[in-house]
């Protein structure tokens, strides 16, 4: 019986011991705001804050595309820059207007945000996160929509913050200059098939993050009906292909972080 106690105990003492542990996390939200506060002060200082959306992607793939695969993404920069965490995923940008029920992301689940409450959503979270510590907030957006109104809000608190040092830096390689639908091209697939909402391009990547997100039983050619919200051919998309093309993200970002940083 005492043999069975001790190794309770002992049991209990390692447990405890494990979760006092600060986890190896680059999430912030996965931190208590002690361990962030210890973070920033031995050089912890940049903060990725990543927006994603909340839209239709036809009838194989969900909503949350974006979410899933920027948070990989962000994963990958924050850990390769050595020096960052990574906001709360933003799920709620402009996607259209609420009225307009026809058009490319307009369809049942989709989520939009107006662009000046987008805007504003951006800029108090830059704000809250310089008043706590941080003094480079790297905006990256998973979608088209969500750029014009990071690189507005990053133009205008730099210029405010132009005798502090705290700096937005906005990211729009990443979305846009990762060649990643080119190099599809490269391997031989039209322009038509690679897509330009729903293709091959964003099929891989899920397929590559975490495929229990695709309903492989709905991949067809453009959706395989009218109206579907699929613009390409998702069906010849490949986990392979998504693990280039989330590389090629990466990369495309680190670069320009690192030129942005450099000035």
């Amino acid at each position: 019986m005492k043999a069975l106690i001790l190794t309770v105990a002992a049991g209990l003492v390692i447990s405890a011991s494990a979760s006092a542990q600060t986890p190896n996390t680059v999430f912030l939200d996965e931190l208590t705001w002690m361990e962030v506060a210890d973070k920033i002060d031995a050089g912890t200082t940049t903060i990725i804050v990543a927006t994603a959306g909340t839209e239709q992607n036809g009838p194989h793939m969900v909503l949350g595309k974006h979410k899933f695969i920027v948070t990989e993404t962000a994963e990958r920069i924050a850990r390769a820059l050595g020096n960052a965490l990574v906001a709360p995923i933003v799920t709620y940008v402009p996607e259209g207007t609420v009225e307009r029920t026809e058009g490319n992301r307009q369809r049942t689940g989709t989520i939009t945000l107006p662009n000046e409450h987008y805007m504003k959503l951006l800029e108090y979270t830059a704000r809250s996160l310089v008043a706590g510590g941080f003094s480079d907030i790297v905006f990256i957006g998973d979608s088209g929509g969500n750029q014009r109104g990071m690189m507005s809000v990053a133009a205008m608190l730099n210029e405010e913050w132009s005798a502090r040092e705290a700096h937005v830096h906005f990211v729009g390689e990443y979305y846009s200059g990762h060649g990643f639908r080119e190099w599809l091209q490269e391997q031989g697939h039209s322009v038509q098939d690679v897509g330009s909402h729903a293709g091959m391009v964003d099929t891989s990547q899920l397929l590559f993050v975490n495929a229990r997100h695709i309903r492989t039983d709905k991949l067809a050619p453009f959706g395989g009906f009218e109206g579907s919200g699929v613009r390409g051919d998702p069906s010849k998309a490949s986990a392979e292909y998504g693990r280039v093309g989330i590389q090629m993200k990466v990369d495309a970002a680190l670069r320009q972080i690192s030129e942005l940083m450099a000035r």
